[in-house]
């Protein structure tokens, strides 16, 4: 047996059929690495949405709680960088709202020591035409927006004290 010669009729592959295989390799390759990016930057998009999701409903669910318990009148518009002011009536304490580089946070007096700091959200829109509060005397309504990556999702909460708080 002769190890580099070709037998008689056999033939090799042709510089054109080389080259027709490394293009439709090249486009399979092509196709298969578009197709897993798109799985990837799908997965980012949702995982931002639902972390936005989230801040937003916690937001909401703990800010709503505290409106409950809230005496009238809430102040929408305090001074020094304050977000919102509540009076809760079972504990006669002010719970301040702050709105910090896109956090959330909840200060809350303690008796004798340091206040009580609380992460509400994170992600949240400092732009006031996205998150605020307003006060018409009887209902808080609440609108807050978390952005995470290119999403972003915001809600409006309407919540009314109760009688007698």
């Amino acid at each position: 047996m002769r190890i580099g010669r070709l037998n008689k009729g056999q033939r090799g592959f042709s510089l054109i059929e080389l080259v027709i295989v490394i293009a439709l390799t090249g486009l399979i390759t092509a196709a298969i690495t578009t197709t897993i990016f798109q799985v990837f930057s799908m997965n980012t998009r949702t995982a931002n949405r639902m972390t936005a999701v989230s801040q937003v409903q916690h937001a909401g669910k703990i800010v709503s709680e505290d409106v409950l318990e809230a005496r009238p009148p809430i102040d929408t518009t305090p001074e020094g960088g304050e977000f919102l002011v509540l009076t809760l009536s079972a504990q006669n304490v002010t719970v301040t709202y702050t709105l910090d580089d896109g956090v959330l946070l909840r200060t809350e007096p303690v008796d004798g020591g340091d206040p009580i700091v609380t992460r509400v959200a994170e992600h949240i829109d400092s732009d006031p035409t996205k998150t605020r509060c307003d006060w018409d005397g009887s209902v808080l309504t609440f609108t807050v927006t978390a952005t995470v990556g290119d999403e972003s999702e915001t809600r409006i909460y309407e919540v009314q004290p109760r009688p007698g708080s």
